[in-house]
């Protein structure tokens, strides 16, 4: 079963591989992923909106693994280049913005396609 959507930045081939077969461990993942993802997201949007810079890296940063994990290769790039200006103090807050907000874009379209792949997976399709 495909779930590779290189016009959306998933793929989740890695997920697949290493669940080896457990329907189990997917929807784990997923379901780790739809709680998490959407916490740090806004975490992120709140330090930004208060020039917390400090916790716009830290948050960026926890939130690159998770998309490197999903196959998300060019969110994971953004993400880690929004993590690296925030760590700079923001030298420019608008190409921070910008780039937060494309993978933010990204990330929400994204967990509506792993809410439907997870319902696929729980009812055996």
């Amino acid at each position: 079963m495909p779930h590779v959507f290189p016009e959306h930045d998933l793929d989740l081939t890695f997920l697949f591989e290493i669940a080896d077969g457990s329907d189990e461990f997917i929807v784990e993942s997923i379901d780790m992923f739809l709680q998490q993802t959407p916490d740090l997201l806004n975490t992120i949007t709140s330090a930004i909106g208060s020039n917390d810079w400090t916790l716009a890296a830290q948050a960026s940063h926890k939130l690159k693994p998770n998309l490197g994990f999903f196959g998300m290769p060019q969110s994971q790039a953004n993400i880690q280049e929004v993590e690296l200006m925030a760590k700079a103090g923001a030298p420019d807050p608008d190409l921070l913005l910008s780039k937060f907000n494309d993978v933010k874009g990204v990330i929400n379209g994204n967990l509506d396609r792993l809410v439907k792949i997870k319902a696929d997976i729980e009812a055996g399709l």
